[in-house]
């Protein structure tokens, strides 16, 4: 069996949202989403925790080349959203910006691209008492007895 090694990376960045659907009236909105549907949003310091997964190297001693991994997220996350309302973005047109399905979108974005390894977990925190976290399972089929 071969020996499994995480990599964690932290990612910083900027962003102001408003939780917000167009599915709810006004009030419910405003009932669920309470200060944070605010119609000027409110904004938060976001620190996603890049994972990746793999075999060590034994020529460099790596998981994964973490100068190509940093350049990833930050090309395809942090330049996207870093100082950006997430509301305007393309991607949350039809999606309200919660963590969840924020933490998601960062995933998807990610899981095709690790240069070397792969994506295991992603982490993001919000606010100091808000964390997301998405990975991926394999659940496997109940047994028949």
């Amino acid at each position: 069996m071969k020996e499994k090694i995480c990599v964690t990376r932290p990612y910083r960045f900027c962003a102001a949202h408003r939780l917000h659907t167009n599915a709810l009236p006004d009030d419910v909105n405003r009932k669920i989403y309470d200060k944070c549907n605010n119609p000027n949003g409110h904004g938060h310091n976001y620190t996603v925790f890049v994972t990746v997964t793999g075999e060590l190297d034994p020529k460099t001693g790596d998981v994964t080349d973490v100068e190509a991994l940093d350049r990833l997220v930050n090309r395809k996350i942090v330049e996207r959203f870093d100082h950006r309302h997430l509301n305007h973005d393309p991607a949350f047109q039809q999606v309200v910006t919660t963590g969840e399905n924020l933490v998601k979108f960062i995933w998807d974005e990610l899981v095709n691209d690790v240069p070397v390894g792969q994506l295991e977990k992603i982490g993001l925190i919000e606010t100091r008492d808000n964390y997301f976290e998405y990975q991926e399972s394999v659940l496997s089929e109940p047994q028949a007895t």
